[in-house]
């Protein structure tokens, strides 16, 4: 096995990278929910680790990525050569020394499908059972994210169209987007929703999450070019630009709307920002990553209001980020695209690539959105109807961490067994463990 060590060693790195975004994710996700929910939350995002890696190396790399011998059902589904991942070892992506193993490759995807799951579940903060959460990672990662990454990734149908998608905007975000919204109609509101005060608890986690999530975001981008070379350069380059502008673009609208900027803003338009550029940043100019980065960033801040003028409870705001940004970053990148490497012909609209690739590039969104959404609500309804997906408004109301965990995020008591904690000014009456927020 001949491979490119230069190659191999940036890809162990960006593998390692993309795989921190999710624990990121479980601190910029508990940080944005209640007190009494916080370790519920973070709990699914590392739950989705172990569940999606569990299904991944049975069969999900295979389904994904592998080859079927039928020319059809190679359109729509891997084969099963790869079960297991005993056919990669010792295999490399290339066989003239220019590739890396194909492990590696293979842990690099398997990040991406792990965090893609992993970003539906803010969607339903609060009032999700955690065992029904379980199920649904599973099931849905099998029968949507696996096949949704062939046809686009893997040579099936979307990628012999010719849609462009360098890091998963619409395989990633549209994708867990639309889930999330058929989940966030599945479960119903949260108790209370509108009416009681349902305010991020602690707003130093979420920019710590922002920060990891910004961190590990360039193995994501960077890391899909799969090589060592200008594009990488041009990905990283082009998720810095993106993302600061849109952070900036974000608070400017708050600025502007509500007369103070906020941490929840700057960190919500980086996000924004991120998710956008991720479909574009091998293919465009960074003077096009800043126009993706300023309109991503405007209409984020006022996409995430959209739930309230419809009705639905989208608790951290999955599917104004991550549906809407992600639908920016790719339609955007039918006007915007200056290097693409699929064919000649599918530069973007203001580079005399016509219209032939900006139809694509809506197709591809609306496509995987409205297939990720239908499945994700019939598997929601079904987990719901069996074994109850919606947590009981007692449990609900008292708080998932306690009922769910028997564990609180904050012990606020005494660290005396007695129930009393000594202080320079006599004994101080302990504070009960749980938090209700």
């Amino acid at each position: 096995m001949k491979i490119d060590s230069g190659t191999t060693a940036w890809m162990l790195a960006a593998t390692a990278l993309v795989l921190l975004m999710t624990p990121g994710l479980a601190f910029f996700y508990g940080g944005m929910t209640r007190a009494k929910s916080v370790l519920n939350m973070m709990m699914m995002s590392f739950a989705s680790i172990i569940t999606v890696t569990i299904a991944w190396v049975l069969y999900g790399h295979s389904l994904a990525f592998d080859e079927n011998g039928n020319t059809f059902l190679n359109k729509i589904v891997g084969g099963l050569d790869a079960v297991g991942l005993q056919s990669l070892v010792d295999t490399a992506t290339k066989d003239d020394g220019t590739g890396m193993p194909n492990l590696v490759f293979s842990a690099f995807q398997l990040t991406f499908a792990i965090i893609t799951v992993a970003l539906i579940s803010g969607a339903i903060a609060d009032r999700a059972r955690f065992g029904a959460w379980i199920v649904f990672s599973v099931v849905w990662a099998t029968i949507v994210y696996f096949p949704v990454a062939h046809w686009v990734w893997g040579g099936g149908w979307l990628t012999q169209l010719g849609i462009e998608d360098f890091a998963g905007g619409t395989v990633v975000h549209v994708n867990a987007g639309a889930a999330g919204l058929a989940l966030a109609l599945v479960l119903g509101k949260r108790t209370g929703w509108r009416k009681d005060p349902m305010r991020p608890h602690n707003l130093t986690l979420v920019l710590l999450g922002t920060g990891l999530l910004w961190f590990g975001w360039f193995g994501f981008n960077a890391g899909s070019e799969l090589a060592v070379d200008g594009t990488a350069g041009l990905a990283f380059m082009n998720t810095q630009i993106a993302t600061a502008v849109a952070a900036g673009a974000w608070i400017l609208v708050e600025k502007i709307r509500d007369g103070h900027s906020t941490t929840l803003g700057v960190a919500s338009g980086a996000v924004a920002g991120l998710v956008a550029i991720t479909p574009a940043c091998g293919f465009v100019d960074p003077w096009a990553a800043m126009v993706i980065g300023a309109i991503a960033g405007t209409a984020c801040a006022y996409a995430v209001g959209l739930k309230y003028r419809l009705g639905y409870d989208d608790s951290l705001d999955v599917v104004g980020v991550h549906l809407v940004g992600g639908a920016i970053g790719a339609i955007l990148l039918g006007f915007l695209s200056a290097y693409p490497f699929l064919e000649p012909q599918a530069k973007g609209l203001f580079y005399g690539g016509g219209f032939t690739q900006l139809g694509r590039q809506v197709l591809g969104p609306v496509v995987v959105g409205l297939y990720s959404f239908v499945l994700a609500w019939i598997i929601g309804k079904i987990i719901d109807k069996t074994m109850g997906f919606r947590l009981s408004q007692e449990d609900e109301v008292t708080g998932i961490d306690i009922t769910t965990h028997a564990e609180t995020g904050y012990d606020l008591g005494s660290v005396h067994a007695s129930g009393v904690s000594s202080s320079v000014n006599g004994p101080v009456p302990s504070v009960a463990k749980k938090v209700d927020a």
